[in-house]
This record gives C-alpha cells, sequence and structure tokens, in this order.
C-alpha cells in the first residue's frame, strides 16, 4: 500500500494502479478527503484576493459538500443509468477515486502568480477533469472511457449546481 503522499502524485500523474488502489482501500476514503481539503485550500489560496480568509473557508466547505454529493450523482449514473455487465461499485469507492482525482488541484495555489493565474486554474481544471474521468471509469469497472465520460458530462451540471447552492447558503464572498 502507498503512502499519503505517493498517492497524491501517483493520482496526480493519472496513473490507473494508484485510482484502482484506492477504490479497493476502504481506509483511503480520509485520505480522499483530505485531498479534497487541500486542493480547496489552495484553490482558495490561489484566489485570496478575490475571498480572503473567509473566502478560503468557503471554497473549502463547498468543494467538500461538492466532492460528496458528486460522488454520489456518479455512482447513481454509473450503476443506474450507464451500467454494464461488468459495472460493480459503491459509494465509497466512488468518494475514494473522485476524491484522490482533485489531486492536480493543489497547483492551484499558483493562483497567487498574478501573470499565471489564470492559466493555473484552466489548467487545473482541465487535469483534474481527465483525472475525473480515470476516476470513474476505474471505480466503475468501465472498460470504456467513453462510458466514464458520459458519467461525466451527464453529472457535470448537477456538480456545478451543487456548487452554486453551497456558494448561496454560505453568503456572499467577502469584499
Amino acid at each position: 500500500m502507498a503512502r499519503f503522499h505517493e498517492r497524491l502524485l501517483g493520482a496526480a500523474l493519472l496513473r490507473v494502479e494508484i485510482y484502482e488502489e484506492v477504490e479497493a482501500d476502504r481506509n483511503a476514503t480520509f485520505q480522499a478527503m483530505a485531498v479534497v481539503a487541500l486542493a480547496a485550500l489552495a484553490a482558495g489560496i490561489g484566489s485570496i484576493d478575490n475571498g480572503g480568509v473567509a473566502g478560503i473557508v468557503k471554497v473549502t466547505a463547498a468543494w467538500l459538500v461538492g466532492w460528496y454529493i458528486w460522488a454520489y450523482a456518479a455512482y447513481f449514473i454509473g450503476t443506474r443509468l450507464l451500467a454494464n455487465s461488468e459495472t460493480v461499485a459503491d459509494h465509497g469507492e466512488l468518494l475514494r477515486t473522485i476524491g484522490f482525482s482533485c489531486a492536480p488541484g493543489l497547483l492551484q495555489v499558483l493562483g497567487l502568480i498574478p501573470p499565471i493565474a489564470g492559466l493555473a486554474f484552466a489548467a487545473c481544471g482541465l487535469w483534474m477533469l481527465v483525472a475525473m474521468v480515470i476516476a470513474v471509469r476505474q471505480a466503475l469497472d468501465y472498460t470504456s472511457t467513453a462510458r466514464a465520460i458520459a458519467v461525466c458530462v451527464i453529472g457535470f451540471p448537477v456538480h456545478v449546481l451543487i456548487l452554486a447552492v453551497t456558494f448561496l447558503l454560505l453568503g456572499p464572498w467577502p469584499v
């Protein structure tokens, strides 16, 4: 079993075997939550000019809520709407793999550097999207990447809605 930092790096490097490992390790759920929280903290720090310290707390809370519900949405879509004969998964497997798919988000802290802030956030977003497709494919035991992409495409609007509602419930950003 890999240590946390090895899993974090392996997930960021899109190593399929790391996603398989965390899928199978029921004790890795806390580690997955830590990855989400660290990526959210990096995003909050990288955009501290927009939200201040309170913004970091709100971003972290929104990411954690969004992660939990997004994993359930991906589970439902993947096991009910787009399942195939090999699909076997539970909510925990998706929590763990999707949590680790946030590993590239740690680089969002580069948003502190104004000339590259936009590029850093865009690159991290795309990188996390690719990682999420791998996470979904491995957790749902799909042999087709296209099917995993479909789960993400169908579920992504749900994820965005959850984040929007969470931000609304947490109140406006500080000025």
